[in-house]
């Protein structure tokens, strides 16, 4: 399914906004903006449900323990009840919902951008070599890699798939030959003859592991050398792999530290995607009664999270897109906050308000009330 909404949704979209204008930066943030605006709907009930769980959470578990304790010996009245209690408030699972039917096409659009034209595309084929007296009893099985849409111009690309028609076990002393096709069973080398400089985009094959086990050579060609397991990869180069945009060396760039230096354009994005989503975290918390506990989670998740990012390399596309969608999240959640609440939630939600000004009205008049009645209000003199 990501796959298919993928070559037929995303890729269309990004290519249209290409040939408006020749940038695939630019043509990144407007497709995440389309998507956005596409997904408006569906977050919109996520937030909003989340918010109103947050006001309705603590007087539902409260009430949930009343039925409970009130019919504990009558569980068909006791589910009753509770139904009613949902019927009021809304169910806590009602903004995963919303949040399910989207995830396929947000990790369509992750994927996308981790492909052609942004990134190398890798092809990996696992190998088990077999003994030359044992790989007769076993049966071939063809293998077929998962297909790739890869860009061969700005504006063309072609679905293309790695195969072993022998399958991945090989006998020992065997060659091999790994073919590169479309769907349709083309060769990929023959689609690349009408390209300009068509040989740019043949793969580099290596063994990235158990090279005393199998050699690949330049052309695809895996000889077996000996029984045991091994890993061969290659890698498709991305036609706006190297392109930069503003302040981003080359789109397809991974890593924040790489071959000894650090690669600041990956550092800004991954800051600016940590700020962002901290500030999305702060806007929905808006008239929002002190949470000590979720206010700690407001801190540290951000954290986390940039921190993860900084060691788990993305795609400076990928991040690029990450912070684009915060900020559109972000103006989301805040125009949510302004939503005018049902009535029932909005009594709760301002007796919240009212019970976390007491304390602090109580503290202040406290502090007043300790002072003798002869000390200044500046203090002992």
């Amino acid at each position: 399914m990501i796959g298919y909404i993928s070559d037929n949704l995303l890729l269309p979209i990004l290519d249209f906004f290409y040939g408006l204008v020749p940038s695939y930066g630019l043509a990144i943030v407007a497709l995440t903006v389309v998507i956005r605006l596409a997904l408006f709907p569906l977050s919109n009930g996520s937030i909003r449900s989340a918010r109103r769980m947050r006001i309705a959470q603590p007087v539902m578990q409260k009430r949930q323990a009343e039925i409970k304790a009130r019919f504990a010996s009558n569980p068909q009245k006791q589910q009753e009840e509770l139904g009613k209690l949902m019927k009021e408030f809304g169910s806590p699972l009602a903004g995963c919902l919303p949040l399910l039917v989207q995830m396929p096409i947000l990790f369509a659009l992750f994927a996308t951008l981790r492909g052609s034209p942004f990134a190398d595309v890798p092809y990996t084929l696992n190998l088990k070599v077999l003994p030359s007296d044992q790989i007769a009893a076993v049966e071939p099985k063809p293998f077929s890699s998962a297909s790739h849409s890869i860009f061969i111009t700005e504006t063309d690309h072609v679905p293309v798939i790695a195969s072993l028609p022998g399958g991945t076990k090989i006998g020992s002393g065997e060659s091999v030959q790994i073919q590169l096709q479309t769907k349709s069973g083309t060769p990929f080398s023959e689609v690349l003859t009408d390209v300009d400089n068509g040989q740019s985009f043949l793969p580099d094959w290596t063994v990235t592991k158990g090279e005393s086990i199998v050699s690949v050579s330049d052309s695809g060609t895996i000889t077996a050398l000996a029984p045991g397991d091994a890993t061969v990869e290659g890698k498709i180069p991305g036609l706006a792999a190297r392109s930069g945009f503003l302040f981003i060396k080359a789109l397809g760039q991974v890593g924040f530290y790489t071959e000894g230096s650090i690669n600041w354009d990956i550092a800004i994005l991954v800051g600016s995607f940590g700020v962002s989503l901290f500030i999305s975290q702060l806007l929905s918390g808006m008239g929002m009664p002190a949470n000590p506990q979720q206010a700690t989670a407001n801190k540290i998740t951000p954290v986390m999270i940039t921190g993860m990012f900084l060691f788990f390399p993305l795609p400076a596309g990928v991040l690029l897109y990450m912070v684009i969608a915060n900020i559109f999240q972000a103006a989301q959640t805040f125009l949510l906050t302004r939503e005018a609440l049902p009535d029932n939630l909005q009594a709760i939600l301002d007796e919240q308000l009212k019970q976390a000004q007491t304390p602090a009205a109580a503290t202040a008049g406290g502090a007043i009330g300790n002072r003798l009645p002869f000390e200044p209000k500046g203090g002992n003199k």
